[in-house]
């Protein structure tokens, strides 16, 4: 089988480091900077940054309405940190003006954890990538505040209250986590990715052969206790 194409959003963030993560599992990956370099994707990883900034590169690009049209329709994708902000439902916290694309159904806390001098590294216990816990990096990161049914919460870590937050989520062909794992030398997350990055490369786009397409974000969703 051919390697998957896999796309990087090249607009901010650590886009290299992702593309690195990849290609060691084994992807073909590409900048993503246009509508145009959306065609023949079997998936597409969006970076963390500054949310707001990522927002408005997306709408003068004219790329905020392709990419949520296809991670609609079904194209596998990992969205880290500012990723998971620009792809939420709603986000507290953030500018008024700031665009969001509604492909998840969750609502978000940007900065949750602290700014810059509160970053931080923590194990997180995720039970999708086995036993072991992954090492989580925590920089300016955002929280989940509450969840649509059709999300499941895959990763808690204790705030500073020693509250259990959620910071990693799928719903569909969708991953999001609140950390960076393209900062680590640990491949799960992106592994999980690319096992949902089956279409050939050459075809229109990932979505009709990578799986579940991601579901209507609906009203209402779930809050999250805090325990």
């Amino acid at each position: 089988m051919s390697r998957p194409r896999v796309g990087v959003l090249a607009l901010q963030g650590d886009v290299r480091e992702h593309a690195q993560a990849l290609e060691r599992c084994g992807a073909r990956t590409v900048a993503v900077r246009s509508p145009a370099d959306l065609r023949g994707l079997a998936g597409i990883v969006l970076p963390g940054g500054e949310s707001t900034t990522v927002s408005m590169l997306l709408v003068r690009e004219g790329l905020a309405q392709p990419l949520a049209g296809e991670l609609r329709a079904g194209l596998p994708a990992l969205a880290t940190c500012a990723g998971l902000i620009v792809l939420a439902r709603q986000v507290l916290d953030g500018r008024p003006d700031q665009h969001v694309c509604g492909v998840l159904d969750v609502v978000v806390r940007r900065n949750a954890f602290g700014r810059q001098v509160a970053s931080f590294e923590r194990p997180v216990d995720i039970a999708v990538l086995g036993p072991v816990a992954f090492p989580g990096v925590f920089i300016r990161a955002p929280w989940l505040e509450s969840v649509g049914p059709q999300v499941e919460v895959l990763a808690h870590v204790a705030d500073a209250d020693g509250h259990p937050r959620a910071v990693m989520v799928r719903q569909g062909a969708v991953i999001g986590t609140s950390f960076h794992p393209e900062l680590t030398a640990d491949d799960r997350v992106h592994a999980l990715l690319l096992g949902r990055c089956t279409a050939p490369s050459g075809t229109s786009t990932g979505a009709g052969a990578a799986g579940a397409a991601a579901p209507q974000v609906p009203a209402a969703a779930v809050p999250l206790g805090v325990g």
